[in-house]
């Protein structure tokens, strides 16, 4: 630390433009007005902390401020003598300071409980002996004090002077009064602080007091239950063998009425013993403070230690699922997504009715208004697309329970909740194809619900279940006639309608046009990977369809949709029409029946076609629809020929089964890559415990041998990053250089520590050496920097700690500072610059299609980075960058088959802090066999767009 830098737990910024002069303060000292003494001691100390000296002010204020008895001046005054300077150059302590000794001395034996504790607070931060040495028979007194405050204050102050280097020779005998004070006190804070001090000045004495007194752990108070525990861990520490001394004293702690203690002791027991026993002991405690507790925050910290649990002891935790789902109760969804997101990982043959029963209910209640036993309205369609995806989930892992739920889902194709609604028959689509017993039962319930659903997202998705999936004479006359009910009479718009609807159409083209002046274009991603532009105007018309003559609307919603002027919708409708009658023509023996049901639909085709081109619509058909339209009755005038037929009755479900596939592949994909297989080493020890002897051990302990020696077994307790380490290892100075500095970064969450070795390559002694940082970007160093003295080619390991605030790329940059005997000046060695990669803060992260586009449409902040490669294969570039940037590409590998000679695809990433990066690659190849195009990143913040781009801007050169 440098000399100008002093100690001092009193921060407060002040303006030094315009500082009080010192003749003021000083006449304001000498008044005898209480509350100008007081301001004018507030200024002197802004004045010092900001670099001033003022040594004119001492006398003033040891003659008319140290005698006053008003308790806040005597607080300000030992905020002052805290930041003067007590010493000289030659470290020797001024003659002036021996004026304050007798002040403090009489503070020490003041009658008012309160200027004695503050006085022995102010000592725990005085660190020069001959102003402590006069003190220590006053310091001693204040142990016996009635009042706790001082007391507690007193065993501060000692606690604080055995720590300095020469701590000894003030109170040699500081760990028996410690002792004595620990066995007599009987304030909870003041025991506490004892104990504490004698754990760091004795600790055998603190193993003794505490193994001598086991069964009264119990009784006592929270804060000293606290301090055992840290004991126990420091022990344990250093000493793995002493936990079986420990475990009864901290399975009697689980017992403790403070959730304070009982956290912590549970995760003491995790920490100390992998044995089953102690772990189930440990998830126990965690499932009864989340069910005790209500503060939210407590519940998420509880519910990530839970999350740590069942990395590492996934079977124990299956024991409690059902007590963690019982959570699912909270109203918060953060905490819902959490719980959730434990209990999939937990999911097992014979848990998962129980869990997806719950899970069922859950549903139901989202239907149900909170004041009679529900859920929030407001919330209710978030949490329920939480629940569906959920139960999703369950189905696809163990496909048995998909009867007793698929069902209950289906009621929500018609809800007004879009997202629900699209997860529900996503959710439809994949166990009628994964449980094929469920095949006919699904059919007649969507048959029978069809004419509920009112979104064409959902709508246009049903209609392709209906077409594939019906397969009997019964299911395809049952669809036809359900996708005619929602189509009506024919033609589909009357004349009277037509005058109707084209009132109807020019009140919609005036709120249109009103909107078009407020909206902008923006660009969309496809789900193909593409780009389009969308208006916000044409995208409000199509989410808002014209309120129809009638009551066309709520019965005929494909006739609704379709009059509305989405046509996509009718497309689908003829394509699904066209499946059933092929198939119809498989399964009906009679030709009359088909050729009926032929010309039924070829009539509904042609209605739509003339629909198409009418002028009494928002819009008329566009190129693509008339076309699917158009092959379709040719198909059904047999001009299609077989190819085209097999393409619509077998082609369509093989790449549905095949996508399937992929997904799950790409899922047991991702579960073997989270699980690290480990190795033990060839050289590596066996311990039979079987041949131990377990005389005095606890079953607990046995458990325990068993455990590591299952560990060791499987390599666990290898170290496996040994061989990473030195990639992560950073020259700081040259070998030139009188000191050699080299750092081992290490990022971890929130927080990025340094390890600094310092080697002095000299003959000299360095003094005063000092390792001084800063930073760019959203970092901040924690600790401030300390001087040390560096022998003659010694070395020295220094740590600094450096908080991260958000994803963004930052830099860490400073300089060794030292002196030499035989050098006035201070010599300085600039270091190299530490970059913190974006890197570091990402991970692979997979998300629904659908999630993704939201995102994207939703996040602001978008960097547009052109390619520019020596790459020449689009696969190869897209490889590289997924590579380079720690992303995950969600586009499937048969969506990236062929070679077209242009490329499309999406990668998604999530920071440690829970953000979303999004990455869109679009690309082809040139005449040139040069690849050109865009990488377009989104986020919701600047900093992972701007990092991530300059990322992508540096590696995408490489050779892949």
């Amino acid at each position: 630390m440098e000399k100008t830098e002093r100690s001092c737990t009193f921060l407060v910024h002040f303006d030094k433009g315009t500082p009080a002069m010192a003749n003021e303060i000083k006449e304001a000292l000498e008044a005898n007005d209480i509350p100008l003494k007081i301001d004018a001691l507030k200024k002197a100390i802004m004045l010092l902390l900001n670099g001033e000296t003022l040594p004119q002010l001492f006398i003033t204020i040891v003659r008319y401020v140290l005698s006053s008895e008003d308790h806040t001046i005597q607080k300000l005054l030992l905020l002052y003598l805290e930041i003067i300077s007590k010493t000289d150059a030659k470290g020797r302590v001024l003659p002036e300071m021996i004026l304050i000794c007798q002040n403090l001395r009489n503070n020490l034996q003041h009658p008012n409980e309160y200027i004695r504790g503050a006085t022995l607070r102010f000592l725990c931060r005085i660190s020069e002996q001959e102003i402590l040495e006069p003190l220590m028979p006053s310091v001693l007194t204040c142990l016996n004090h009635r009042n706790p405050f001082v007391r507690r204050n007193a065993l501060l102050a000692i606690s604080a002077i055995s720590r300095l280097p020469h701590g000894e020779q003030l109170l040699p005998d500081a760990a028996d009064l410690v002792e004595k004070a620990v066995e007599s006190e009987s304030d909870a804070s003041a025991r506490r602080n004892a104990f504490v001090m004698l754990c760091n000045c004795a600790q055998d004495r603190a193993e003794a007091f505490l193994l001598s007194r086991a069964d009264q752990v119990s009784g006592w108070s929270g804060l000293l239950q606290m301090a055992v525990l840290d004991l126990i861990r420091k022990v344990c520490r250093s000493n793995r063998a002493a936990k079986g001394k420990y475990i009864n004293i901290i399975i009697s702690l689980l017992s403790s009425p403070n959730s304070e203690v009982v956290y912590e002791c549970a995760s003491t027991l995790v920490s100390l013993s992998s044995a089953p026993t102690a772990v189930r002991a440990a998830a126990n405690t965690y499932c009864q403070l989340l069910a005790s507790q209500s503060d939210n925050n407590v519940r998420l910290i509880v519910l990530d230690r839970l999350d740590e649990l069942r990395v590492t002891h996934r079977a124990v935790l299956v024991e409690v699922v059902m007590d963690v789902v019982r959570v699912l109760s909270s109203p918060n969804l953060d905490i819902r997504r959490k719980v959730i997101s434990i209990v999939l990982e937990l999911l097992t043959p014979r848990n998962v009715e129980e869990v997806v029963l719950f899970l069922k209910k859950e549903i139901l209640k989202t239907q149900t208004p909170a004041a009679v036993g529900g859920v929030d309205l407001d919330k209710s369609s978030e949490y329920r697309l939480v629940l569906v995806q959920a139960i999703h989930t369950c189905t696809m892992k163990f496909p048995e329970v998909a009867s007793s739920v698929a069902y209950a889902l289906m009621d929500f194709l018609g809800d007004s909740d879009v997202k629900s609604g699209a997860n529900v028959i996503n959710f439809v689509r994949e166990i009628i194809e994964t449980n094929p017993k469920l095949r006919a039962s699904i059919i007649q319930r969507l048959t029978d619900t069809f004419y509920q659903i009112h979104n064409p997202i959902i709508s246009t998705r049903a209609l392709w279940l209906l077409g594939e999936y019906s397969l009997s004479l019964s299911e395809v006359q049952s669809a036809l006639e359900a996708i005619k009910q929602s189509l009506g009479d024919l033609p589909l718009l009357t004349i009277a309608d037509e005058g109707e609807t084209a009132n109807v159409q020019k009140q919609h083209e005036a709120a249109a046009k009103s909107s078009v002046t407020a909206s902008s274009t923006k660009p969309v991603i496809l789900a193909d990977g593409t780009y389009a532009t969308q208006t916000a105007a044409t995208e409000m018309i199509l989410s808002k369809p014209m309120v129809l003559p009638g009551s066309l609307s709520t019965t005929l919603h494909l006739r609704s949709l379709i009059l509305s002027g989405d046509f996509f919708v009718a497309a689908v409708v003829v394509n699904t029409l066209t499946k059933l009658v092929l198939r119809l023509e498989e399964v009906e023996p009679s030709k009359t029946e088909v050729n009926k049901a032929t010309t039924g639909v070829l009539l509904i085709m042609v209605s739509l076609l003339q629909l198409g081109s009418s002028s009494a619509l928002p819009k008329q058909m566009d190129g693509s629809s008339f076309d699917k339209i158009m092959l379709c009755v040719k198909i059904l005038c047999n001009t299609g020929g077989d190819e085209v037929r097999k393409v619509l009755l077998k082609s369509c479900h093989e790449s549905f089964a095949l996508y399937l596939s992929e997904k799950q592949m790409r899922e047991t994909e991702e579960i073997k890559a989270k699980s690290q297989d480990s190795h033990a080493q060839p050289d590596d020890l066996i311990d039979f415990y079987h041949l131990k002897s377990r005389k005095g051990m606890s079953q607990l302990e046995i458990e325990d041998e068993v455990q590591d020696d299952l560990k060791r077994a499987t390599g666990d307790f290898t170290n496996r990053d040994d061989a990473n380490k030195l990639n992560r290892i950073l020259q700081l100075t040259g070998f030139s250089d009188p000191v050699y500095a080299e750092a081992y970064v290490t990022v971890h969450h929130y927080d990025i520590v340094l390890d600094v070795t310092i080697i002095n390559r000299t003959k000299d002694t360095l003094q005063n050496l000092c390792l001084e940082l800063a930073t760019m970007g959203d970092l901040k160093l924690v600790d401030r920097p300390q001087n040390y003295t560096l022998a003659p080619e010694s070395s020295k390991q220094i740590k600094a700690n450096i908080k991260v605030s958000s994803t963004e790329t930052g830099i860490i940059f400073g300089n060794i500072v030292y002196e030499t005997s035989n050098v006035l000046d201070r010599m300085v060695v600039v270091l190299n610059d530490i970059h913190i990669d974006i890197m570091d803060y990402l991970s692979p992260a997979s998300c629904p299609d659908f999630a993704f586009r939201n995102m994207w449409a939703e996040f602001e902040w978008e960097n547009k980075v052109a390619v520019n490669t020596t790459i020449t294969d689009e696969k190869k570039y897209l490889e590289h960058i997924a590579n380079s940037t720690n992303m995950k590409c969600l586009t499937t590998p048969s969506q990236l088959e062929g070679d077209c000679g242009y490329l499309a695809a999406n990668l998604y990433a999530k920071s440690i802090f829970g953000e979303d990066a999004l990455v869109n690659l679009s690309i082809e190849k040139q005449a040139d066999g040069k690849l050109s195009g865009y990488v377009r990143i989104r986020s919701k913040t600047q900093g992972i767009a701007l990092s991530l781009g300059d990322k992508i801007t540096i590696k995408q050169k490489g050779s892949g």
